[in-house]
């Protein structure tokens, strides 16, 4: 039976029988959480009917009639669609789709979004075809579906490489079409509103992905609401027990603390009123995450952590901002080291106002935010705010622009990664909230992720002035590659036309678009060594189960449709940088064959019995020697196939190399030295010398006249100021000659003992 028609004329049906009478098995279902603070929480309706009438109340205030027409077709196709559909909870399923774009009504998207927000699951869960999308609502409409939609049921080798590769789909659509992400984040809202009636487990896996993937994504954009909503959300499914414990806690203390909260507030109101400055001033509450966040960063008791009080002031002008600030810190004493002026230097989300901490009744500390309206609405909406389509880079806000040159890099990091699980890596490592702010010699402005090296500097300026980086100096001064920049610092990078990046660079680079570019390079520039040594890693592995390496035609065809590769030597580079391991390749083989890969036995201890890898130290960036051990011809070597890095060749004894390979030892490769070395090793060597005059002069001459070659000197000294460690970095031939150097060495006057120094 149908209900009668609300405002709108459209008309409400309860659950009945349609193309789908289950409960949808992702779980987007429950009833909202006991605690909710967001300004977008809907209101709810009765178990078992779904209206529409307040979304069109909400659309009815910025939409034209024929544009509010288009959204309320979309909503009786949607609701035809879900028709017999239900959610966990028991509620009709099209409440869902209903609650999301109330979401995106409240940030007043266009009638495309709010269409789309509505149909967002008709793709994926009513097998709807996007030309069918096309024809009934027109083509921006289904793209936005499209991108909001999960991939097919194609078969991925893992739930994690599955869910990656959606998550590339959603990124790169929100890259040409940012409301993608938008309807993303507000259907993730609902879901997280909804979440309790799933089991426990299901819980945990979706509050951790918000938290890691949707809530610094939502801050990146600048939407604050929902990202403090989010955080939150995920915070009591991941931790019910403590969110529970910290909400009791506020609670209690909200009571006790409000004499304290509204003198302040009356304090300020008046000074500012006195002023002359026409401002709104309200209490901030910090958020439970925010709370349990610092406690756990800082070592903080809770009763610590709320006694800084947040207070909001926001005025009606640019320059009032700060004479509001000199008002309040002649009000308050400011507290040295707390102010920030994040309207001079605008968060790379485009958050913008001034912070200060000042020293309020009974000596608490007090922090202030000012700003102006703008301000304040795109510090809680964000790019929402401010949204805009096909418009122009000219009439683009600051705010879009910083956006829009962020999702161009997510097309960058695209381009030069090689599978989805990367990608996603890559996007992560960009999202991280915090941010330094650097300087160019030119006085431009870089935003960079805290923990940001000078490479990730000279990679965000340009991918090549990264690849051709030699040398950096910070605040005029020389730096090493890996110096962590810090807030205020100009840096300035020398290239050289014939430098290439460094694998050991992706060991300390933070930025996506730093990592990306250096994987990529190292792929491409190294291929014809990456081929070869995949090659013969593979044919390594074949021989250990008694396979030929001449795999007939067929069989090749087979292993490359199932491998996702497009040919054998793109096979082979895989293998030889470290992104396939050729022990799998070869059970696949195996199976392929008509036996049982699961019954292939990797030993993992066989690596010695195998023919092993030559090495000749020459090879370039896919091989090279552990910085750890430094080993040099003559001494037993093993090989650790990295991800990304190629090979890296340890001493057998070599303690990191022992450590990893516990952890990963189907990693780890038997390898030999070539019979013509026709180059110089790096070897470190430690001396315990005597302080006396001319120790230093004597050891280097002894060292040059054994045909060594001295390439660092480092000197430790001890405590009685007797005896001093002298530490050599020198250059031998092999370990025969490294011996004979170290007794001619251990002749010289002065000299206690010497001895080659491991890691």
């Amino acid at each position: 039976m149908n209900l009668n028609s609300t405002e709108s004329g459209i008309t409400e049906r309860p659950v009945s029988r349609g193309r789908r009478s289950a409960a949808r098995p992702d779980g987007d279902a429950g009833q909202p959480p006991a605690i909710s603070t967001s300004p977008l929480a809907a209101p709810m309706t009765p178990a078992g009917v779904a209206t529409i009438s307040h979304l069109t109340e909400k659309l009815a205030e910025y939409m034209s009639e024929a544009d509010l027409k288009k959204v309320k077709e979309a909503y009786r196709f949607s609701d035809e669609m879900h028709l017999g559909q239900v959610r966990k909870s028991g509620e009709p399923y099209i409440s869902h789709p209903i609650a999301v774009a109330e979401i995106c009504a409240d940030w007043k998207l266009d009638a495309q979004a709010l269409m789309a927000a509505l149909l967002h699951d008709v793709m994926e869960d009513q097998d709807v075809k996007k030309e069918e999308l096309i024809e009934r609502f027109g083509a921006p409409v289904a793209q936005l579906v499209d991108g909001l939609s999960k991939l097919e049921k194609i078969e991925f080798q893992s739930q994690i490489e599955a869910q990656a590769e959606n998550f590339r789909k959603m990124l790169l659509a929100m890259a040409s079409d940012v409301r993608v992400i938008l309807i993303k984040l507000a259907d993730r809202l609902h879901n997280m509103r909804t979440l309790d009636v799933m089991a426990p487990a299901k819980k945990q896996r979706i509050a951790k992905e918000t938290m890691e993937v949707y809530v610094p994504i939502a801050h990146r954009l600048g939407l604050n609401n929902i990202y403090r909503e989010l955080q939150d959300l995920s915070f009591s499914h991941l931790y019910p027990l403590r969110y529970h414990v910290l909400a009791k806690a506020v609670k209690a203390a909200r009571g006790n603390r409000r004499e304290v909260v509204g003198k302040i507030l009356d304090s300020v109101k008046n000074t500012l009123g006195m002023a002359g400055i026409h401002a709104e001033v309200y209490g901030r509450e910090k958020t439970l995450y925010g709370i349990y966040k610092k406690m756990r960063s800082k070592h903080l008791t809770f009763s610590q952590v709320l006694d800084v009080y947040g207070f909001r002031v926001v005025v009606d002008s640019f320059s009032n901002c700060y004479v509001a600030l000199g008002t309040l810190h002649s009000l308050y004493k400011p507290m040295p080291g707390k102010f920030k002026d994040y309207i001079a230097i605008r968060k790379l989300n485009g958050y913008q106002s001034l912070h200060t901490t000042l020293i309020g009744p009974y000596g608490t500390p007090v922090e202030f935010q000012i700003r102006t309206q703008e301000m304040h609405r795109t510090a809680e909406s964000g790019v929402a705010a401010h949204w805009l389509y096909k418009n122009s880079d000219a009439n683009m806000t600051d705010m879009q622009q910083r956006t829009h040159a962020w999702l161009q890099s997510l097309l960058d990091i695209q381009q030069q990664t090689g599978d989805s699980a990367e990608f996603l890596e890559h996007v992560k490592v960009d999202l991280f909230p915090d941010s330094v702010y650097v300087f160019t010699p030119k006085s431009k402005i870089i935003a960079m992720p805290r923990g940001a090296t000078p490479i990730d500097f000279a990679y965000a300026i340009h991918t090549g002035i990264g690849d051709h980086t030699v040398s950096v100096t910070i605040n005029g001064e020389p730096a090493p590659l890996r110096a962590e920049l810090r807030n205020g610092d100009i840096v300035e990078v020398v290239t050289d036309p014939n430098s290439r990046p460094s694998p050991s660079w992706l060991s300390f680079v933070r930025t996506g678009k730093a990592r990306s570019a250096i994987r990529h390079h190292l792929r491409t520039i190294n291929l014809p060594e990456s081929i070869g040594l995949g090659r013969q890693l593979l044919q390594q592995a074949l021989a250990g189960i008694s396979i030929s390496p001449d795999l007939p035609e067929p069989l090749v065809e087979r292993l490359l449709n199932e491998s996702s590769a497009k040919s054998m030597d793109e096979l082979y580079a895989d293998i030889g940088i470290g992104k396939r391991m050729a022990a799998l390749v070869a059970r696949h083989i195996f199976g392929l064959l008509g036996g049982e890969s699961a019954s292939v036995p990797i030993d993992h201890n066989s690596a010695a019995d195998l023919d092993p890898v030559t090495i000749y130290g020459s090879e370039g960036v896919s091989v090279q020697l552990a910085p750890c051990c430094l080993p040099i011809p003559g001494d037993q070597i093993i090989g650790q196939l990295r991800r990304d890095q190629g090979l890296q060749v340890h001493t057998s004894d070599c303690s990191v190399a022992r450590r990893q390979r516990q952890k990963e030892p189907d990693r780890w490769i038997a390898v030999k030295w070539g019979t013509e070395l026709n180059r110089r090793f790096d070897s470190r060597i430690r001396l315990l010398i005597n302080n006396e005059k001319g120790i230093l002069a004597r050891v280097a001459a002894e060292i040059g006249e054994s045909d060594g070659n001295i390439t660092f000197v480092g000197m430790d000294e001890d405590n009685d100021h007797v005896l001093h460690q002298l530490r050599f970095t020198i250059q031998v031939k092999d370990r025969v000659h490294l011996a004979g150097l170290l007794r001619n060495v251990r002749k010289v006057t002065g000299v206690n003992r010497v001895s080659r120094e491991r890691g």
